[in-house]
């Protein structure tokens, strides 16, 4: 019980000392006065002169290596006569 008297009057006390804060006031400063910096003028380039003369040709390039050598072809059946056989025209063959 004696606990709790001392902790509700620590407490009222920080409850009553937050409501009331004193009004701070900020003094009035003197006006700085800032000066701009200097306007500095650029010059403008003029217009493009006259163009020059042609530069030298450069030399050649160096040549590529060769190629590969390509695989061998497939080798054909070989025929009795050694003769080709006709060609069948698709006009003469008959239709179904």
């Amino acid at each position: 019980m004696k606990y709790s008297i001392v902790f509700s009057a620590a407490l009222v006390t920080l409850a009553l000392s937050a409501c009331d804060r004193p009004t701070v006031v900020i003094p009035a400063t003197t006006p700085t006065v800032v000066t701009p910096p200097a306007v500095v003028v650029t010059p403008v380039p003029g217009p493009a002169g006259p163009a020059g003369m042609t530069g030298a040709t450069g030399s050649t390039g160096a040549t590529g290596a060769p190629g590969a050598m390509g695989t061998p072809g497939a080798t054909g059946d070989a025929s009795a006569s050694g003769t080709a056989a006709p060609a069948a025209d698709a006009a003469s063959s008959p239709s179904r």
